[in-house]
């Protein structure tokens, strides 16, 4: 993005659509065509986009212009559109984790099957992989930052995980034949679905946690979770009654949400088709109109062609009738 367009998308999004002027922008935030998730910065095509599971251009629009209209008019209407992205997402999250128990499935079906202290084994030196490659991200997210440091402390914090690592390996290795040692042990990352495996390297794993896709599916997955209001969960309510009634007034709340957007997107449809009918009917008189204007015109044109063919018709009877006069008077 050149420095121009880049002055652009900040003036769009600090003053929307009316920097260019009133009128001046065709599309409305509350169109069928703008993206709904996008107005909620949560839309998964730019959240995932140059990844691996780069979804493309998204088919609605996405417009910062239209985004800074509607956080604005956000403050003084309820517009439902969480309930719109909350859906969106939920859906895309399904079909993902659809996916992640194939992938579960075909491992499944491939990998040789472990004994249960091996497995579990396996499954602990995995886990510490996940941390190893966590804390390193974040160590090097903190140093970039500047945050020296706190990001030596991340590291210390990485050594000591992959001691513990190496530990783990040894008594794997020992539980192990040579031959089913040197067979990969992979796994499917519960965040983002990417394969995992039992040697890969502190390298790898860093790249992977703090890589671009594994952090976009936890934006996603953390906003979805914002959306359905499950951050009341945290409170740990030691009464499970009152937690059901608490999941139950917050589902009922969203259900009478959803009739509410209906009903209201119902009404603004009809309004669309009263005011389209509104403009047809108006053309249409316009359309009489021009053409009773012409025919008033046409029947002027003949009268007046009608007046001038008599006066010229009067004019040649007069002069016969002096040629006349004149060739009697001669003779």
């Amino acid at each position: 993005m050149s420095a121009h367009d880049q002055m652009r998308a900040m003036l769009d999004q600090l003053m929307g659509t009316a920097r260019d002027g009133e009128g001046q922008h065709k599309e409305k935030f509350d169109g069928p065509r703008v993206c709904k998730s996008f107005l909620l910065a949560c839309c998964p095509n730019d959240i995932l986009a140059s990844t691996r599971m780069d979804l493309g251009e998204c088919a609605k629009i996405h417009d910062l212009a239209l985004r800074a209209d509607y956080e604005a008019a956000a403050k003084t209407k309820d517009y439902y559109y969480d309930i719109d992205a909350m859906e969106h997402l939920q859906n895309f999250i399904a079909d993902c984790d659809r996916k992640m128990e194939l992938a579960k499935k075909r491992l499944k079906e491939t990998q040789e099957e472990l004994s249960e202290d091996a497995n579990s084994k396996a499954e602990k030196i995995l886990q510490l992989g996940e941390q190893i490659g966590v804390t390193l991200a974040k160590a090097e997210e903190l140093g970039a930052e500047g945050n020296v440091e706190e990001s030596l402390i991340y590291m210390q914090k990485v050594e000591e995980l992959k001691a513990k690592k190496s530990a783990e390996e040894q008594e794997y290795r020992n539980q192990m034949p040579a031959s089913s040692y040197q067979q990969q042990k992979l796994r499917v990352c519960e965040v983002c679905g990417a394969y995992l495996g039992i040697h890969d390297n502190d390298r790898r794993l860093a790249d992977h946690f703090g890589g671009k896709l594994h952090l976009g599916f936890i934006s996603i997955r953390e906003k979805l979770d914002e959306l359905q209001v499950t951050h009341f969960s945290c409170f740990k309510l030691e009464n499970s009654l009152l937690a059901i009634k608490i999941k139950i007034l917050l589902e009922k709340s969203v259900a009478d949400r959803r009739v509410q957007r209906e009903k209201e997107r119902e009404e603004m449809r009809k309004a669309r088709e009263d005011r389209d009918k509104e403009r047809e009917e108006s053309r249409k008189q316009r359309s009489i109109s021009k053409e009773k204007s012409r025919d008033r015109g046409s029947d002027r044109d003949r009268e007046r062609g009608g007046d001038r063919d008599r006066e010229r018709s009067d004019r040649d009877r007069k002069r016969r009738s002096r040629s006349r006069k004149r060739l009697v008077d001669n003779l």
